[in-house]
């Protein structure tokens, strides 16, 4: 479903440049009434969607490197565990950690006034499977949570959605945790 929306996004997006660009020939057209005006306002059109474009990356790499993803990326797994621990204290949730082994397949166990929020952390370089969206599933009776989250600092596979949808397992993947780190 994501991917379907990012396509639709993508063909709205060329869409609008490809009439972005007939009208910055047409404006060329309207105001000097030659060819030159035409191959001028395209070449401008052309020079703007360029600094649009390394405008738009640089801004991105500098979110990325604020959001402090490279040093995440370099974490070992229990590392991702503190550190979400810590990003999940400041957002006002108690944590706990369970243990490193025999956990039932949660990491950390967040909690709120209504709220038992059991939690996958997945600090992985490849994608996230469904693997990961059954340990967390297991794990909701033995916590006796509300919620089941699994966090990664990469993407989750399509069958691991699919089953996080249908069990209503919250998928927090790469840019959602920069977003969360973001959001201090």
């Amino acid at each position: 479903m994501k991917k379907r929306k990012k396509k639709r996004k993508k063909s709205l997006l060329t869409s609008l440049l490809q009439l972005l660009l007939v009208a910055a020939g047409a404006a060329g057209w309207y105001f000097t009434k030659t060819w030159e005006g035409i191959v001028t306002a395209i070449v401008i059109y052309f020079v703007v969607i360029i600094c649009c474009t390394i405008w738009f990356k640089t801004r991105r790499l500098a979110r990325l490197r604020r959001a402090g993803i490279k040093e995440v990326d370099t974490m070992t797994g229990e590392e991702f565990e503190k550190f979400l621990g810590q990003l999940f204290k400041r957002r006002g949730y108690k944590v706990s950690y369970t243990a490193t082994s025999g956990d039932y397949g949660a990491d950390l166990i967040l909690k709120d006034r209504k709220e038992i929020i059991a939690v996958q952390a997945k600090r992985y370089s490849g994608t996230v499977g469904v693997k990961a969206v059954q340990e967390i599933i297991g794990a909701v009776k033995m916590y006796n949570a509300t919620e089941a989250w699994v966090v990664t600092n990469s993407h989750f596979t399509k069958q691991a959605i699919k089953l996080a949808n249908i069990n209503d397992v919250y998928l927090i993947d790469r840019e959602e945790l920069i977003d969360l780190i973001l959001k201090k």
